[in-house]
């Protein structure tokens, strides 16, 4: 199964201007399944809850959507985007995995990461694996890869592979963690990161790149640069994800104790 991700810088709120541009990059290469960034038609950082309404979209029916099943139609191939969605008068932080036959699957992000909080509903639909044929995928975006409970949600469900559209600001940190991921649940993992800066609130966020591709072992099988606009395509065989031994004598899911992880009492909290 060939896995690939686009890294690329969006330009705040020029969402034909960035699709274009990803259609350039995928044009590229060929894979059975493509991970984008998180916002990656709009771009990141919104001044106002109206603003991030605005440019937010219905699902599947906004043109971020509309050309992503295009893409995966003409490829035949499947994406997972991070894109905002207007649902409700709401807008969420949210990721859809598109394939030739439609759209397969909606997740709007749980963990919302710093002034997020300001701009979109935090998501309100469950961690969902879907399967489509070569491989059984789950998303997270960005800021959920801090919780080991959101990946091994995905795990227990089968995912096989962790599609983590991101906009990351914190260096080296999510790449880490993917890794580790990775590793605890015996899955593949593709973080799809920005690259670029953004200054639009008397605040510069710059966004760290280094999206990568990382093994069932915890193994980076291939990273992006730091600063450039690239998409890269691998091979990778999902059935490496369905053996969840560890040695000869220990399958990490067999050996889960689960009565055991309950928290039964609070822990006390100091009052400051």
């Amino acid at each position: 199964m060939r896995v690939g991700y686009v890294q690329f810088a969006p330009e705040f709120g020029e969402v034909r201007r960035n699709l274009d541009r990803v259609t350039e990059l995928l044009l590229r290469e060929r894979a059975d399944l493509w991970i984008l960034p998180e916002l990656f038609s709009t771009g990141y950082q919104f001044a106002t809850v109206r603003e991030a309404v605005d440019l937010a979209e219905p699902v599947p029916k906004g043109p971020s959507t509309t050309r992503l099943l295009a893409l995966a139609r003409e490829g035949t191939c499947h994406l997972v985007a991070g894109l905002a969605e207007q649902a409700g008068g709401r807008a969420y932080n949210s990721a859809v995995l598109v394939g030739p036959t439609g759209l397969i699957a909606r997740y709007r992000k749980v963990h919302l990461f710093y002034e997020e909080k300001r701009f979109f509903a935090p998501g309100d639909l469950p961690f969902k694996v879907a399967d489509i044929g070569r491989a059984r995928v789950g998303l997270l975006v960005c800021y959920d890869h801090f919780f080991p409970e959101a990946a091994r949600a995905l795990a227990l469900q089968g995912a096989e592979l962790i599609a983590h559209p991101a906009n990351l600001v914190m260096p080296g940190l999510a790449q880490l963690t993917m890794r580790v991921r990775a590793m605890e649940n015996r899955v593949f993992t593709v973080t799809a990161n920005r690259i670029g800066v953004e200054a639009r609130t008397g605040e510069t966020l710059r966004f760290t790149g280094l999206s990568q591709i990382v093994a069932p072992n915890g193994d980076v099988l291939v990273q992006a640069s730091q600063d450039r606009e690239e998409a890269r395509v691998i091979e990778i065989d999902p059935a490496q994800a369905r053996d969840k031994h560890l040695t000869r004598l220990n399958d990490v899911f067999a050996d889960r104790r689960p009565e055991f992880y309950r928290c039964l009492v609070q822990p006390d909290r100091a009052e400051g």
